[in-house]
């Protein structure tokens, strides 16, 4: 039998499957489907300080090998999420949840991770650092070292639970994010955010999106995805939890291969509901055909082949 159990920071998951904020909402329409309780975690929908209605309809587009999307992280706010979607996940799913949090302001990332220090089912807290820094023109956190330090401070200072900065792609050298993440006390890393691209409507000569580009995800980005958790895993001594283009219980091992601790799976659960059930069945057999008895040897193995 493998061992499929992983730990992120102290936390220990029963396998390193976890569904990727923003594609599996609050976990309600996917327990229609199967039991939620045979993934190790998931990664609730984005949330910020206040509701947001997110960007205006198109929002969803259709690329070779992916989708684009530019939802603008629609959310009722922290507050009705504490007090009415973790109860109901609670129901759900019994095993340490990942809290996914954005803001616009260091202090809003700083609040929203102080008040969900009393959430027990609470695992993680995953810091988007892709907002807008409304204070610098709207460039992201996540673009800038000393941007992304500064958050990583004020919510390591502000939160009692592991955090883990999830970290854009749409940069020229990530490994120099992390490092910077890192330095201001981190407890871990996820990458990649989405990639920013763009399609354009030929008949009205218009972009697709009423946002004009949106965040590309989806298998076309998985060997950027890989590529970026491999030199992280160079860069920075801290768990990673790879992230992009995910579909496959190999991909999967390839990118704990590539230095990953768990892995995150997005798009393809919009593709396919089940899609997580089906990596997480199949990964037993791909480890045994790997030779591998505990799945978490597997991180970083590709490094010292």
């Amino acid at each position: 039998m493998v061992n499929l159990s992983v730990e992120l920071a102290g936390v220990t998951l029963k396998n390193p499957v976890i569904p990727a904020s923003g594609t599996f909402g609050y976990g309600r329409e996917f327990a229609q489907v199967y039991d939620l309780d045979i993934l190790g975690s998931f990664s609730f929908k984005g949330t910020t300080a206040q509701p947001r209605f997110g960007n205006p309809q198109p929002r969803i587009a259709e690329a070779p090998g992916g989708m684009l999307n530019a939802v603008g992280l629609q959310n009722p706010g922290i507050d009705r999420v504490i007090e009415e979607e973790l109860p109901s996940i609670a129901r759900l799913f019994h095993g340490p949840v990942i809290a996914n949090i954005g803001g616009n302001t260091v202090d809003e990332y700083a609040e929203n991770c102080r008040k969900l220090n009393g959430c027990e089912s609470v695992g993680l807290i995953e810091v988007n650092i892709s907002c807008p820094n409304v204070h610098c023109g709207g460039k992201n956190f996540g673009s800038d070292p000393r941007s992304a330090a500064e958050v990583t401070r004020a919510v390591k200072a502000a939160s009692e639970k592991p955090v883990f900065m999830k970290l854009s792609p749409n940069v020229t050298d990530i490994a120099k994010i992390a490092r910077a993440c890192a330095d201001a006390g981190a407890d871990g890393l996820c990458l990649i955010n989405t990639l920013l691209g763009m399609r354009i409507d030929l008949k009205r000569r218009r972009p697709l999106l009423a946002n004009r580009t949106g965040g590309l995800s989806g298998p076309a980005v998985f060997p950027v995805a890989l590529r970026m958790v491999w030199d992280v895993y160079e860069a920075v001594d801290l768990p990673i939890i790879g992230c992009g283009g995910v579909s496959s219980a190999e991909d999967v091992c390839e990118m704990m291969l590539a230095g990953a601790s768990a892995v995150e799976v997005g798009a393809a659960n919009l593709r396919d509901p089940a899609a997580c059930k089906t990596i997480i069945e199949r990964l037993p057999g791909v480890c045994e055909a790997l030779g591998a008895e505990r799945i978490s040897d597997l991180t970083g193995g590709a490094h010292h082949a």
